[in-house]
């Protein structure tokens, strides 16, 4: 275990901070712990956040060091992979809050079953549970 890592913090780069706040509102099922232009945060747990930032703010923050985010849009570009008690609730849930099904519900040969959607930007996320 690495112990001088404190909390993760997982910020996503978005096109529509709105849309994808309201998105991720509707997964988590709780309010955004922070909404103000240009960071929208939601605190999961005591050792984990994930945020979303609009493309053009990471693009000012970094300037001409980086592509410009919005040429990435509808392409994966990260997973995030939640274990979960329930994988079914998890599973209906996401479906009713509109995230695109790209693999169902499944045993997976590493010991998990998990269910894969993408978001509005096409980042990828999994709902698992160990088999």
């Amino acid at each position: 275990m690495i112990e001088h890592i404190k909390r993760l913090h997982t910020i996503l780069f978005v096109n529509d901070q709105e849309l994808s706040r309201n998105f991720y509102q509707g997964i988590f099922r709780q309010p955004a712990d922070l909404d103000v232009p240009g960071m929208t945060e939601f605190i999961l747990n005591d050792n984990c956040r994930i945020g979303l930032m609009p493309n053009r703010g990471i693009t000012q923050i970094l300037g001409n060091k980086i592509l410009n985010p919005d040429s990435g849009n509808g392409i994966p570009r990260c997973e995030l992979y939640f274990y979960v008690d329930d994988i079914q609730l998890e599973f209906d849930n996401a479906v009713k809050n509109g995230a695109k099904l790209i693999s169902p519900i499944d045993e997976r040969n590493w010991g998990d079953t998990a269910c894969y959607f993408a978001d509005p930007d096409g980042h990828i996320f999994a709902f698992a549970k160990k088999i």
